[in-house]
Parts: C-alpha cells; sequence; structure tokens
C-alpha cells in the first residue's frame, strides 16, 4: 500500500467515524483516535459488504455503499460507547 492510500484511508475513515457519529441520538464518550479506528474499519467493511453484493462498482456516486459504511460506523460507535459505559 502507498503512502497516499493511507491518507485517503484515515481521511475517509475519520469522515465515515464522523458521520455514523453522527446519526446517533445523544452524546457518544468516546475519543477521537477510536472514532476515527471504528470509520476506518467500517469503510473497509462497507466496501467489502458492497462487492459481496455486486454494487461496489456503479456509474456516479456508490451511495448504496456509503450509506452501508455509515450504517456500520454508527453500529461499531454505538457498540464501543455502551461498553465503554458498562466499564466506568
Amino acid at each position: 500500500m502507498e503512502i497516499s492510500g493511507i491518507i485517503s484511508a484515515l481521511v475517509i475513515g475519520t469522515i465515515i467515524g464522523l458521520l455514523g457519529r453522527l446519526v446517533l441520538p445523544g452524546r457518544q464518550h468516546i475519543p477521537v483516535w477510536l472514532m476515527i479506528l471504528i470509520g476506518i474499519g467500517a469503510a473497509l467493511g462497507g466496501s467489502a459488504i458492497a462487492h459481496a453484493a455486486g454494487i461496489d462498482d456503479t456509474s456516479g456516486v456508490d451511495w448504496i455503499e456509503w450509506l452501508i459504511q455509515i450504517a456500520l460506523a454508527a453500529i461499531g460507535v454505538a457498540l464501543v460507547d455502551r461498553s465503554r459505559a458498562r466499564s466506568r
């Protein structure tokens, strides 16, 4: 993987993590670095799901792939937030 791929993964992961956090109601108590990691994982997982479903390469913007990634990020943020709340 080239440096540009790593940088784009960080940027896309940050955006996906932020969007996943924004769609959840209330305040989430997770650090930014963890949100970025969740976003990167959601971006990779959403891309894999879209590829497996055959919807990863469409003409124009891949809205369905983005929605899958954001949903995965929201689920990830909610799970991590709840697990961190229980440990306090």
